[in-house]
């Protein structure tokens, strides 16, 4: 049956019909006006705009106010949106466009703002020329409205994730706990979050201890520690894990009675306590307050977990860096001597700096050694690298070299065998290293230098410069090369001069050439306290803090300073050793000019050098330069310089094509007075100049 029917409706038999409205379909006028629009007709060649009622109210213009002149829509158009909208249609017009569209502001008759769209189409003859538009105009408020509630609502967004974004990675620099604090509290951070002041709480051992109270006047004493099981906030968030949110001053007063008196003189209307996990624990708790009132809606409340989570990482980071930090430090510590003892005839102070690495430990150490009749070794090295095999090797070389020393050998022989033993190690390390034998009755101080850096010397009278010491080899290295003699350089300390010996950690700086950090350090060193503790405290103050460890040894040679001088100084200089002779001539010369003899220093240079040269060539053994000036109305500079030859030298007139007896007859041109005087078993030649 059913097919049937259908067979017979396919045939064509008739359906039903379906009455409609006699009005329908509506009229195009009657659509737009239902939906806020209005047409306008405006011929291009006359000018005229023609306009529906409903595109009148549009732009709040009653009928009769209008003459179909579209410059009497201006008093409705401000002028810069009129501006605008003319630049556009006459754009449109001139590239060709079909259509425009643009949204623009209608001033209304009570002196609001609407916002309206217009869409226009251009009819254009054969030739493209535009002869008509025919378009429609809308009461676009509501539009707006919606489009200005999304954009408030994408920019809240992003200012929320422009906060988590920023504090990530201003905590992305913090290394320490300390540095985390002064990235969240201080006022770049507080105004970075938006929050009046900020708490942070770090679990320890059942409590939570305020590590940081915020804005000045915050803390409360009497809330530094507080037991998880109390009833406060931080407490609580603790306890459950979950954040506690404040909404009100009034909710802190009743919710919170005990913490109310800390609340009350500040200017918080609401805060947030935000748990900080680490690992699945609780690390510790921070507190954001407002000054505003705050519901603290989803969005928000996700922000804020989105940043506790972010600090909690960087707070764990930074702890984790702390206890490695200083259980480096304290390794340190141990490996170096636990006490400097007392030395009589001298004031020693040393330092030891970390580096800022977290767990990196180093090499660096100092040592001081009392020796038999009078004497003292002082000792300062560098082990190669950065780590717990770093810190054991040097804690096995102060030994050896402690032993070594009390069996009384000589520097040379102290720094060859512990260079041998630091080679039989196999550890593919290498050491610097300089030892000091100084003898605090005579002043005569032995110095050897293997690898390191020159030492510093200030004189009682304030003049500082640097040792330029004869050096061999890092240890280690110079048994690798069977080098084991070192050079010994002789000084002479006198009473009330400073010997200064450092790692390289306190005069290297990133894009500093190391002699430019040695000449800062000998000013730094110069103008200084005379104290060497106080010295000590200077040098190694809070903006030396680098990527290497730092060690220090000051000794000053105690006893009254030779007043009866303005300065002088002592330098033994081997056979054969260049170095030596170039490191006198530039002590001779800065100690001079140090003096106030600038304008006779190239006299006294030279003649210093004659008399050396002369003793180095044609006498065995080394030379020793004494080089003073006496306090005095004259100003008489004196050079001395001893050798173990007792051949007294006899000035006599050279050939013409002779090349020896020149050097008397130049000491006696450019000195006021010399002589020759026997000493022992040797001579001594001396002069003198009169320094103006």
């Amino acid at each position: 049956m059913w097919q049937s029917d259908d067979m017979a409706d396919r045939r064509g038999a008739k359906r039903p019909t379906v009455s409609v409205p006699d009005d329908w379909p509506a009229h195009p006028d009657l659509t737009l006006a239902l939906n806020g629009m209005g047409g306008f007709d405006w011929d291009l060649d006359s000018g005229l705009m023609h306009m529906d009622p409903p595109a009148l109210e549009v732009f709040d213009l009653p009928p009769s106010e209008y003459d179909d002149r579209p410059e009497t829509l201006n008093t409705r158009v401000p002028a810069h949106e009129a501006s605008r909208l003319d630049a556009l249609v006459a754009r449109a017009l001139k590239d060709g466009s079909d259509s425009y569209g643009a949204y623009f502001r209608v001033r209304l008759r009570d002196g609001g703002l609407r916002w309206t769209h217009t869409q226009g189409s251009i009819r254009r003859d054969r030739s493209g020329r535009p002869r008509r538009i025919i378009g429609v105009v809308r009461d676009a408020s509501h539009e707006y409205t919606h489009a200005a509630e999304r954009l408030a609502v994408d920019e809240e967004r992003r200012r929320h994730t422009s906060v988590v974004e920023r504090t990530t990675a201003a905590l992305a620099h913090a290394r320490t706990v300390r540095e985390v604090i002064a990235v969240l509290a201080d006022e770049q951070g507080l105004s970075r979050l938006g929050a009046e002041n900020i708490i942070l709480g770090l679990v320890e051992a059942g409590r939570i201890r305020l590590v940081s109270e915020g804005k000045a006047g915050s803390f409360v004493p009497d809330l530094e520690y507080t037991r998880v099981g109390d009833e406060f906030p931080m407490s609580e968030v603790v306890r459950t894990l979950t954040p506690r949110y404040v909404h009100s001053r009034a909710q802190f007063r009743n919710n919170y009675p005990r913490l109310w008196h800390a609340i009350e003189p500040l200017n918080v209307n609401s805060a947030a306590y935000l748990p900080l996990i680490a690992q699945g624990r609780p690390i510790g708790v921070i507190g954001l307050f407002f000054e505003r009132e705050s519901s603290f809606g989803d969005q928000e409340r996700n922000v804020l977990l989105a940043l506790g989570s972010s600090i909690a990482q960087s707070l764990a980071r930074a702890m984790l860096y702390d206890q490695e930090h200083d259980l480096a430090a304290e390794l340190q510590q141990a490996m170096l001597p636990r006490r400097i003892p007392g030395v009589p005839g001298a004031q020693i102070a040393v330092r030891y700096r970390s580096a800022r690495m977290g767990r990196d430990i180093g090499g660096d150490w100092y040592d001081v050694i009392p020796l038999p009749n009078g004497r003292v070794a002082a000792v300062i090295g560098d082990v190669q690298g950065h780590d717990t095999q770093a810190a054991a090797l040097m804690g096995q070389l102060r030994i050896v070299l402690r032993a070594y020393a009390a069996e009384g050998h000589s520097p040379a022989t102290v720094m060859g065998r512990a260079s041998a033993f630091l080679n039989e190690l196999e550890t593919e390390r290498f050491a610097t290293c300089i030892y000091v034998d100084a003898d605090l009755t005579t002043g005569a101080a032995r110095i050897v230098r293997a690898g390191h850096v020159d030492p510093l010397l200030r004189h009682a009278e304030g003049l500082c410069r640097r040792l330029p010491v004869a050096g061999g080899l890092p240890l280690g290295i110079s048994s690798e090369f069977r080098r084991l003699d070192y050079p010994v350089t002789t000084v002479q300390l006198a009473p009330g001069d400073t010997l200064l010996l450092c790692t390289d950690g306190i005069v290297e700086r990133p894009g500093i050439d190391l002699d430019d950090g040695m000449r800062q350090l000998a000013r730094e060193v110069r103008d200084g306290p005379q104290d060497v503790q106080q010295l000590a405290d200077r040098l190694c103050g809070a903006d030396r803090a680098g990527d290497d460890d730092m060690a220090l040894l000051l000794m000053r040679r105690l006893g009254a300073p030779e007043h009866d001088t303005v300065g002088r100084f002592r330098q033994h200089i081997a056979p054969a050793d260049p170095e030596g002779l170039s490191a006198a001539r530039h002590m001779i010369r800065a100690a001079v000019r140090a003096w106030g003899a600038a304008e006779r220093s190239e006299e006294i240079e030279l003649v210093a050098d004659e008399l050396i040269t002369n003793a180095l060539l044609h006498t065995d053994g080394e030379a020793v330069v004494n080089i003073r000036m006496p306090h005095s109305v004259e100003r008489r500079l004196r050079l001395e310089v001893e050798d173990h030859s007792s051949s007294l030298p006899r000035r006599r007139e050279p050939g013409e094509a002779g090349v020896s007896g020149r050097g008397l007859l130049l000491v006696d041109r450019l000195a006021d007075v010399w002589g020759v005087e026997p000493r022992g078993g040797g001579k001594c030649v001396w002069c003198e100049f009169n320094c103006p």
